[in-house]
């Protein structure tokens, strides 16, 4: 695509901006690697600590929920906490990428999105 009045966009310009972009998307990625986000369930008696990336670093379980006659309550109060450690790093990804991605234009990028590349 040409600018209008026929200039031609500054490929070097573009290639510097690409590269900018490269470096803020490692860069969120590192940040996301390294955070941690808790879900809880059973207000608190089960949480789950999971990481940017979703490896689970802690579980913890309040002695009062154990209940051996009842092992359905746990285990749904497991997956309660998970779903919503589950969530918090979904919105943490969403806020940490999505700047970047709506500078990506396309479908990641979504309505609005798009490079502001020179020329384009």
């Amino acid at each position: 695509m040409s600018q209008p009045g026929g200039q031609q966009p500054d490929m070097q310009q573009i290639m510097q901006q690409a590269q900018k972009m490269q470096q803020q998307l490692m860069t969120a990625q590192a940040q996301l690697a390294e955070a941690e986000v808790t879900g809880q369930a059973g207000n608190g008696m089960v949480s789950i600590t999971l990481t940017g990336g979703g490896q689970v670093k802690d579980v913890k379980i309040d002695p009062k929920v154990i209940d051996p006659e009842d092992p359905d309550t746990l285990q749904d109060l497991v997956f309660g906490a998970i779903d919503d450690a589950q969530q918090a790093v979904s919105e943490l990804t969403q806020e940490t990428m999505g700047p970047l991605a709506g500078g990506m234009g396309g479908a990641a990028g979504g309505a609005g999105g798009g490079l502001s590349l020179p020329g384009m």
